[in-house]
């Protein structure tokens, strides 16, 4: 099968899970023999192989496409008006499909690379699946917040803000969620409405961890962090719990990620001095071994949580939120424990509860390890191949 898989994102460009899961999936389907191209806007077009995928960097089809760099207002407003529906996306991306002939289009996210691309593949009588992998089709922000609080619903300015969004959904065939919550959301919403939906959660290499892990006992405990230092993820949350717990007792705290703002340096400030180490950006291969439990308190709703299965792999236990996809993939008292989120105490008392029981500690380390399998590279693919296949098969909406 001819696969063409915009992205949204794709490395060696990394601000978060979804650029690293984006190369998770296009890996699988080329070793599972598929021919496969990926497009990706950056800097300068270019046609290059990253680490054995062919890549086709293409320049911005809207204003800019790095959002993360300061906007002038009208710039960001222009750019939100575009990802509606951008004509200049939908020619491109026509001839970009025409120019490699797919069998499937697979967008994985679709910020910058554009809706029009699924109305471009349309035209072409092509069949579309997309992998959702945040709130951004129903949130001009991407994250389901207001004032810190999650969003049950899509509000009035969101729902005005994403119209053409919703409108150009009825042209996926396939709408693919590494959780369920993030399906029903859209589900809820109005989007996919010719889709068949299909919940595959991310992947990790078969390669995991031989064993559990045993409670350390020369050195201090390690409760870790990785991810963006927002208010998203919660790290002024796990700042506040690590200053609850007894001082008397051997506790570290591993922070690797980084952040932008005066957020990010006033949470980092509140974890406790001298217990506290810093990583930056390291990758999770060598951060989870320097760490024997992780904590995950996002007060949103992820969409999925790449990073609690990547603790898995390594046998590390997950203290999660108790929401969105993280409620999926973190169980109580099998590989970890659900806190509720915004509450510093439950998640210090879920981090005590773990961090000071050797017995408790390592049985549930061999529930994460044991958890790990179901997320294993070669089964995720599989899924993957046997969805685009029935997409191929399927096509509901009219050319």
């Amino acid at each position: 099968m001819r696969i063409l898989m915009p992205c949204a994102a794709f490395p060696p460009f990394v601000d978060g899970g979804g650029p690293i899961s984006a190369l998770v999936v296009a890996t699988l389907l080329k070793n599972d023999g598929h021919d496969i191209r990926v497009v990706n806007v950056g800097d300068e077009e270019k046609f290059e192989t990253y680490q054995g995928i062919p890549v086709h960097r293409i320049k911005p089809l809207n204003l800019y496409w790095n959002y993360y760099l300061p906007r002038s207002s009208w710039k960001k407003a222009c750019w939100h008006l575009l990802e509606n529906g951008n004509p200049r996306a939908y020619s491109f991306m026509r001839r970009e499909i025409q120019s490699f002939n797919p069998d499937i289009v697979l967008t994985d996210s679709i910020e910058n690379i554009n809706v029009a691309t699924w109305a471009a593949a349309k035209s072409l009588g092509l069949p579309v699946a997309h992998t959702i992998r945040s709130a951004f089709l129903l949130c001009w922000k991407g994250v389901m917040q207001k004032a810190g609080h999650a969003c049950e619903r899509q509000c009035g300015s969101c729902r005005l803000t994403a119209l053409g969004k919703r409108f150009f959904s009825q042209f996926v065939d396939l709408a693919i969620g590494e959780s369920n919550d993030i399906l029903q959301r859209h589900l809820k919403e109005g989007y996919f409405r010719n889709a068949a939906l299909q919940r595959i959660p991310g992947a990790i290499p078969d390669d995991i961890a031989k064993k559990a892990r045993h409670y350390p006992t020369d050195r201090p405990f390690r409760i870790g962090f990785i991810g963006a230092h927002t208010a998203f993820k919660g790290l002024d949350v796990l700042a506040d719990a690590a200053r609850l717990l007894p001082e008397d007792h051997p506790i570290e705290f591993y922070v690797a990620g980084s952040g932008r703002d005066a957020f990010a340096e006033e949470a980092r400030q509140r974890f406790p001095a001298g217990k506290t180490k810093f990583l930056g950006w390291i990758e999770p291969e060598t951060f989870f071994p320097q760490i024997d439990l992780l904590a995950f308190p996002s007060i949103g709703r992820e969409a999925f949580g790449r990073v609690a299965i990547e603790a898995f792999a390594h046998a590390v236990p997950v203290v999660g939120s108790n929401l969105g996809g993280i409620s999926e993939t973190v169980v109580s008292n099998v590989n970890g424990l659900q806190v509720p989120p915004r509450d510093p105490e439950a998640l210090r008392d879920a981090l005590w509860e773990i961090a000071s029981d050797p017995r408790r500690y390592e049985a549930i380390s061999r529930g994460a390890l044991s958890a790990a399998d179901d997320y294993r590279a070669s089964g995720i693919g599989a899924a993957y191949t046997r969805a685009l296949c029935s997409a191929i098969e399927r096509r509901k909406t009219p050319r």
